[in-house]
C-alpha cells in the first residue's frame, strides 16, 4: 500500500511537471517566433520543432522530478516504518531505466553447499557457466592436471590439493530466449570452499547474495554439510534452487535426492526435470513445465538441442512427476491452490510465475538436474537462476539507523538515493589491499567520498573493479544491487560504508568460534616481520583465523576451524612470505564451569602504610540456565556497596571468566550473585573491589565441583560399505556416539558425535583403514563434560606447568 507521503510527492511532482511545461513551452514559442522574423516561413517551421524539442525536454525533466520525488517518499518511509514498506511497492516506484536494468541483475552463490565428499562439483558447474556465457575461452580441469586449473580457483594451493580454499568473484552475462527474442541477464558469481573449515567463506558470501544454486550430488544427495549450508541460507533468507549434479556417476538417484530436501532440509521442494537416461547413459532431461526434451550436442555441449518428442519410455513418468509438481505448488502458493482445487490445468506462464513466487518467499525450491563435468544441462539451470532467482530490487535488505538508536531501517535499491554498501570480504593483492563491496543503495562512483560507520573515518575511493578470479576491469561507478572490489580502501570484513547522508550501519556476517589451536613461530628470528607481517593480513581477510599471545607462556597462538585451516595457512606462509614456521601440540579449546550452588564471604584488607585496600563481597556462585552464558547480578540492598565499586565487581567476573582456576581456559555456564558487602571510607576503591571479586570467584569456584568441557565435533564419514566395520572399530576406541547410518549402493555415510581431542590424527587412520578411499569431515557441535580421566591429566598438567613457571 502506498503511503500519504508518498501520494503527495507524487501529485506536487506532477503539479511541477505541468508547470515545467507550460513555462518552457512559453519560453520556446517566443524564441521560435522571434526567429521566424527572420527566416521567413522555414524559420517558423523550425521553430515548431524547436518548440517540440523543448516540450520533449520539460517533460523528461518533469518525469526525472516526479521520480526523485517518489524515491524520496520511500526512503522516508523506509526510515519511518519499515514494516509496513512491501517490496512490490520499492519495485512499483522504480524508475523505469533502473527497472529494467535491476530485472536483469542476479547476484547469486553457483552450487553453494558442500556434500561430505566434498567435491559435489561446485568449481566444475561454475567452469562451465563460464564457459558457456563467453567469460573463458576453454573449460580446464578442478585439479589442475593439465597445468592451467578450474579460472575460479586461482591459488596454486587450491589446484594442487584440487579443493577451493577462498571464495572467488565474477561476473558474466548470460543470453536467455524469451518469446523468441534474446535477452542478457547480468550474473554476479561467487564460488565458495566446500570444506567445512572455510566456512566464513560461505557465510560472508550467503551475506551479500540474493540467491543461491545448492549443488547436491545424484548418488549422495543431502548429507551433514548441505544440512549445515541449508541453515546458514535460512540465517541469511536466501532463496535457492538445487541442482542435482553428477547424474552420470554410477547409482545416480535423483528421487532420493528430491525426496530429502524435502524431509531432511524441510523445504518444500519438486523436480522441474525429469533425467533422459541415468550413469553411462544420460543423455538430458525432460523440461516438465514445456514438456520438451532438451539435449547438448557439440565438443563441449554448447548447442542446445530442443524438441517436442518426449522418449517414449518417459512419457509417463514425465506426467506423474509434472502432476507433482502442481500439487506441491498448491501446497505453497494461493493460485495454483485455487486452480488445483478447480480441477483446472494451469498454463505453462502460470506455473512458472508461481515458482518464481514460492522460490522468492523461500516457501519452496525447484529441482533441475544434469552433469557438469559431462557438460550436460548446465544452461538450462542458468535459465532457472534467471527465471526462479530474485532481482536485488525483490530482495529486503535491512539496516540499523544510529541516530534512531538502531532502529531497524529498509535499504531500497534505487541509484539516486544515498550510498550505503557492506564490506564482505578482504584480500591481498599485488595493488595493495582490495575490498569486495555489495551496493545496497544509491551509486558508488570513482573518486567519491564514503564515511566508514563503524570507524566514523571519511576515506575516499581512488579505484573501482569488477572482477573476474583474479583478473580485474575497472569501471568507473556502481549502482544498486551490484557486486564489485575497490583498492586503497583501510577497512576490516564487516564494515559498512555511507555517503555520510545516513546514519545507517549493518549487521556483519555471522562467524563461528574456532576450536582448535596451535603454537608457530617462525624456524628464523630474522623472518619476524614477515612472520607479523602475514599475521595481520590473515587475520583481516579471514575472521574465524585468531591470532594470540598466550601471557604465561608467551607463545604465539594461532587458532582456527580444523586441521586442515591452520595446515593451509602455515603453508601459505611459507609459499607467500618465505617464512618456514615450527608448530607445537595442537590445543583444544576447552572450557571451565562450575556444577553445585557455593556461597561465598570474602574480605580483601591490605595496610601498607598510607592508604590501603578494604573490599567485603557477599554471595553465591551456581551453574546458569545454559552453558552459552555467564551471568553476573547484584542484588545489594540498601547501599551496601555503591554503583561504581560493583561496577567494578563486574568487571573482576568478566576477567576471571576469560582464564578459569583450572586450566586457564575460559568459563562458561557460571552464574555470579554478589546480595551483601563492606566498604571503607578511604581504604575501598574500584580496583580493591575487582581484586576481591577474582579471588572470591576463585574461592568459589573451586569449591562448586567444578568440571573440564571438550568441544564435541558433528563427525561425518563416507566410505566403500566393505570398511563399515574397520570404521566403526575406530570410532569405538575414541569413544565415539555413532548417530546414524546410511547405507547407499556402493558407499556408506555414518554420523557421530565425536571429541575433538580424540580425533587428532584421524585423517592418516581413516586412509590405512579404507585402503585411502574413505573421506571425513568435522563441525562443532556442543560442549560436554570431558571423562574424569582426562580432567584429572589436564589438571595435573596445567598445574606442573605452573610451578615450572613460578620457579
Amino acid at each position: 500500500m502506498r503511503v500519504n507521503g508518498l501520494v503527495r510527492a507524487q501529485a506536487g511532482a506532477v503539479s511541477a511537471l505541468r508547470c515545467g511545461v507550460r513555462a518552457n513551452a512559453r519560453r520556446s514559442a517566443y524564441s521560435s517566433v522571434a526567429a521566424a522574423r527572420w527566416r521567413g516561413e522555414d524559420g517558423a517551421r523550425g521553430g515548431v520543432e524547436c518548440l517540440e524539442a523543448w516540450r520533449r525536454r520539460s517533460v523528461g525533466m518533469g518525469q526525472r522530478r516526479w521520480q526523485s520525488g517518489a524515491a524520496a517518499a520511500v526512503l522516508d518511509q523506509a526510515i519511518a516504518d519499515p514494516t509496513t514498506l512491501s517490496q512490490s511497492t520499492i519495485v512499483e516506484n522504480l524508475d523505469p531505466l533502473e527497472s529494467v536494468r535491476l530485472r536483469k541483475v542476479r547476484n547469486i552463490g553457483i552450487a553453494l553447499p558442500y556434500t561430505a565428499h566434498i567435491d559435489s562439483g561446485k568449481t566444475t558447474a561454475t567452469e562451465r557457466v563460464l564457459y558457456y556465457t563467453g567469460r573463458i575461452n576453454s573449460i580446464h580441469e578442478v585439479r589442475g592436471k593439465d597445468a592451467v586449473g578450474a579460472k575460479m580457483d586461482s591459488m596454486d594451493l587450491e589446484r594442487e590439493k584440487g579443493i577451493t580454499i577462498q571464495s572467488a568473484a565474477t561476473f558474466c552475462d548470460w543470453i536467455k530466449k524469451e518469446n523468441g527474442e534474446d535477452v542478457k541477464y547480468h550474473i554476479n558469481l561467487i564460488d565458495t570452499p566446500g570444506h567445512i573449515d572455510f566456512t566464513i567463506e560461505v557465510e560472508r558470501a550467503l551475506r551479500v547474495l540474493d540467491g543461491a544454486v545448492m549443488i547436491l550430488c545424484a548418488v549422495s544427495g543431502v548429507q551433514s554439510q548441505s544440512i549445515t549450508v541449508d541453515r546458514q541460507m535460512k540465517r541469511y533468507n536466501v532463496p535457492r534452487i538445487s541442482f542435482i549434479n553428477k547424474m552420470d556417476r554410477m547409482g545416480a538417484n535423483p528421487w532420493k535426492a528430491v525426496e530429502q530436501i524435502n524431509h531432511k532440509l524441510r523445504i518444500p521442494a519438486a523436480a522441474v526435470q525429469v533425467p533422459i537416461g541415468r550413469e553411462d547413459g544420460f543423455l538430458g532431461v525432460v523440461d516438465l513445465i514445456r514438456m520438451k526434451a532438451i539435449y547438448n550436442e557439440g565438443p563441449k555441449g554448447e548447442q542446445i538441442v530442443e524438441t517436442d518428442v518426449i522418449p517414449p519410455d518417459l512419457v509417463d513418468l514425465a506426467n506423474e512427476k509434472r502432476a507433482k509438481l502442481i500439487e506441491t505448488l498448491a501446497d505453497v502458493d494461493d493460485e495454483i491452490a485455487e486452480i488445483f482445487l478447480d480441477e483446472r490445468e494451469p498454463t505453462n506462464e502460470q506455473i512458472k510465475a508461481a515458482i518464481r513466487r514460492a522460490t522468492i518467499a523461500l516457501k519452496f525450491s525447484p529441482v533441475m538436474m544434469g552433469s557438469a563435468l559431462a557438460d550436460k544441462s548446465v544452461q538450462p539451470m542458468l535459465d532457472g537462476v534467471c527465471d526462479y532467482l530474485p532481482n536485488p530490487a525483490e530482495v529486503e535488505n535491512m539496516a540499523l539507523d544510529r541516530r534512531q538508536k538502531e532502529a531497524p531501517v529498509k535499504l531500497v535499491s534505487y541509484n539516486s538515493l544515498p550510498f550505503v554498501g557492506l564490506a564482505f570480504k578482504l584480500e591481498e593483492s599485488n595493488f595493495g589491499q582490495l575490498t569486495y563491496i555489495r551496493v545496497y543503495q544509491g551509486t558508488l562512483k570513482k573518486g567519491m567520498m564514503v564515511f566508514n560507520a563503524r570507524s566514523d573515518k571519511k576515506v575516499k575511493i581512488p579505484k573501482i573493479v569488477r572482477m573476474h578470479s583474479n583478473d580485474m576491469e575497472e569501471v568507473q561507478e556502481i549502482g544498486a544491487g551490484e557486486i564489485c572490489a575497490v583498492f586503497g580502501v583501510d577497512c576490516a570484513s564487516g564494515d559498512t560504508f555511507t555517503d555520510g547522508q545516513l546514519g545507517y550501519s549493518m549487521s556483519s556476517m555471522f562467524v563461528p568460534e574456532p576450536v582448535i589451536s596451535l603454537s608457530i613461530k617462525p624456524k628464523n628470528t630474522k623472518d619476524t616481520p614477515n612472520f607479523s607481517k602475514a599475521m595481520n593480513r590473515f587475520q583481516r581477510e579471514d575472521p574465524t583465523f585468531r591470532v594470540h599471545v598466550d601471557p604465561e607462556s608467551q607463545e604465539t597462538i594461532i587458532s582456527g576451524m580444523g586441521e586442515l585451516h591452520l595446515d593451509i595457512y602455515v603453508e601459505r606462509m611459507r609459499r607467500e612470505y618465505k617464512v618456514e614456521c615450527e608448530t607445537g601440540q595442537p590445543q583444544v579449546a576447552y572450557r571451565e564451569t562450575v556444577t553445585e550452588h557455593v556461597k561465598f564471604d570474602h574480605t580483601l584488607k591490605k595496610q601498607t602504610g598510607g592508604a590501603g585496600d578494604f573490599a567485603r563481597v557477599v554471595g553465591f556462585m551456581e551453574p546458569s540456565e545454559s552453558l552459552a552464558e555467564n551471568k553476573f547480578e547484584d542484588r545489594i540492598v540498601g547501599g551496601t556497596i555503591s554503583e561504581k565499586f560493583l561496577y567494578a565487581c563486574e568487571k573482576g567476573f568478566d576477567l576471571s571468566c576469560r582464564n578459569g582456576p583450572m586450566l586457564g581456559h575460559r568459563v562458561l555456564g557460571t552464574s555470579m550473585i554478589i546480595n551483601d558487602g563492606a566498604t571503607h571510607m578511604t581504604d575501598s576503591s574500584e580496583m580493591a573491589f575487582k581484586m576481591a571479586t577474582q579471588q572470591a570467584f576463585r574461592k568459589a569456584f573451586l569449591a562448586a565441583k567444578p568440571q573440564v568441557l571438550e568441544p564435541l565435533m558433528k563427525t561425518t564419514i563416507t566410505a566403500p560399505n566393505e570398511f563399515q566395520g574397520n570404521i566403526v572399530g575406530l570410532l569405538n576406541k575414541r569413544n565415539a556416539v555413532i548417530n546414524d547410518t546410511e547405507i547407499g549402493p556402493e558407499d556408506f555415510t555414518l554420523y557421530a558425535d565425536c571429541s575433538l581431542n580424540s580425533m587428532f590424527g584421524f585423517s592418516s587412520q581413516l586412509r590405512a583403514a579404507t585402503q585411502g578411499k574413505g573421506e571425513f569431515s568435522m563441525e562443532f557441535s556442543h560442549y560436554n563434560p570431558a571423562p574424569p580421566q582426562l580432567q584429572r591429566e589436564l589438571i595435573t598438567k596445567y598445574e606442573k606447568a605452573q610451578k615450572e613457571r613460578n620457579k
